[in-house]
Parts: structure tokens; C-alpha cells; sequence
């Protein structure tokens, strides 16, 4: 089984992806760090339930590598917005051999934290990325249980494509989430959320 751990916000500069965050939710993001594997960086909010958001970029102060980038980054434009969900697992392995399109798990470190995340070579993951990134942590600690909460909660993601029933149905044997929703639309992802100003929507 996978369950939702966080979603992300990709974003040309992290100073975008703050504003874009920090204007719609009215609270602030705190610091994340680098990621040396794939030459990003981020920032986080502490979500309720178990859940947080992190707001991604590309590090210009990293060396680019030699192979795409996760969560697509590498052909990522335009305005800050939600791009890419992610689930957790107890068995990364176990997942990617019942779907090999989800890519391969590569090891993966931000200061004393430790994971495996299925990422494909070609950083693009199925559904035109609205397939979930799938993580399994290493470390006891993990930044939702880190990050002081902030009073946002997460009411619902909903995931859109053309194929969204076909998505639906290649993750209902391992994925039963009520906070998450799939519509059959134009492609894309939003996040509807409690917050402290009300009820604010990230799209």
C-alpha cells in the first residue's frame, strides 16, 4: 500500500515558489536544504494530519547533473504552481516491480535525513507526472513530524488528466485516499486547503 506524504510546488527560483505559497496560504515556509543528487533545493510547511508542502527549484548554486532531474524540473516554465504528489511506502522495491513505470529507486539524502524515491531516467514520471513519486524513508525522523504546525490542513488534491479513470484504476489496489480525488480534465493538480485566513486553493 502507498499513502499520501506531502505534494509539491515546483517553481523556477524558490523565491517565486515563496511568494506564490506565502501570498496564497498567508503563512510562512520555513527552510528545507539542498538536494546534492539531483542540484535542488526547497522549503516547507508543516501541514496537519501527518502531511507538509515543499516548495522546489533548481539550486543555481549546484552543480547541474549528469542525468535529469526529478519531478521534471529540468522542462519546467512559468508561474510557480502544484506539480507533483508524493506517496510513501514500507516497500519501494515491492512497488516499482508491480510498476516499473514509476522508474527506479535511487538513494537520496538531505542532511541527516535519509530516503529512496522511484524517479524514471527520463525525470518524468507517468500521466505526464501526475503519476505519484513514491518515497520510502530511511530515517526514523521525516519532515512532516519536524515541522511545527502551521494550522493549514490539507482538504483535498485533485489529480487531473485526459486518462484520470485509467490512473484511478492502476493505483486502487494500493492506494485508498479520501483527500485525494481524480478528474478527468486538462492536466493538472490543486490543492484545496483549510488555513488560518479560510479556505484558500493552490493551483
Amino acid at each position: 500500500m502507498i499513502v499520501l506524504d506531502h505534494f509539491a510546488i515546483a517553481a523556477e527560483t524558490l523565491e517565486s515558489g515563496r511568494a506564490y505559497a506565502e501570498g496564497a496560504l498567508g503563512v510562512p515556509l520555513l527552510p528545507g536544504g539542498q538536494h546534492p543528487h539531483f542540484g535542488t533545493h526547497n522549503l516547507l510547511l508543516g501541514l496537519e494530519d501527518g502531511l507538509y508542502l515543499e516548495v522546489i527549484s533548481i539550486d543555481p548554486d549546484a552543480p547541474a547533473p549528469e542525468y535529469p532531474r526529478w519531478f521534471d524540473l529540468d522542462r519546467f516554465t512559468g508561474r510557480a504552481r502544484p506539480t507533483n504528489w508524493i506517496c510513501r511506502t514500507d516497500d519501494l522495491n515491492g512497488f516499482v516491480a508491480e510498476h516499473p513505470q514509476a522508474g527506479t529507486p535511487v538513494p537520496l539524502a538531505r542532511g541527516d535525513l535519509r530516503w529512496q524515491m522511484s524517479v524514471p531516467p527520463t525525470g518524468i514520471l507517468p500521466y505526464d507526472n501526475m503519476f505519484p513519486a513514491v518515497i520510502e524513508w530511511a530515517s526514523a525522523e521525516t519532515p512532516a513530524r519536524r515541522l511545527p504546525a502551521s494550522g493549514c490542513r490539507l482538504k483535498m488534491l485533485t489529480i487531473s488528466h485526459p486518462d484520470a479513470d485509467e490512473l484511478r484504476q492502476t493505483l486502487a489496489p494500493v492506494f485508498q485516499e479520501t483527500r485525494v480525488r481524480f478528474e478527468t480534465a486538462p492536466l493538472g493538480l490543486v490543492a484545496e486547503m483549510d488555513t488560518p485566513s479560510g479556505v484558500r486553493v493552490l493551483e
